[in-house]
C-alpha cells in the first residue's frame, strides 16, 4: 500500500500531541479550549435555535399552537 508522507506526519503529530497529555482526553480538550480562547478568533455557533424551523419543515410544534402539522400525508 502507498504510504503518505503527509498522513504520516500528520498522525505523528498527533501521536505527539496526544502523548504530551498522557492521552487524557479531557486535559487535551481543556488545552483545545484555551488555545481557541487565545486565538482571538471569532467562534460561531451553528446549533439550531429553539423556535426557528425551515420553511417547508411542516413542524407544528415550532409554528406555534394552531399551525397544521403538515408532515404526514392524509389518505
Amino acid at each position: 500500500m502507498l504510504q503518505d508522507e503527509i498522513v504520516e506526519e500528520i498522525h505523528r503529530i498527533r501521536e505527539e500531541y496526544s502523548r504530551s497529555f498522557n492521552h487524557d482526553l479531557k486535559a487535551i480538550f481543556a488545552d483545545l479550549q484555551k488555545q481557541q480562547a487565545e486565538s482571538g478568533r471569532e467562534v460561531v455557533n451553528l446549533s439550531r435555535k429553539p423556535g426557528l424551523t425551515t420553511r417547508w419543515s411542516g413542524r407544528a410544534r415550532d409554528l406555534g399552537g394552531d399551525a397544521k402539522d403538515t408532515s404526514r400525508r392524509s389518505t
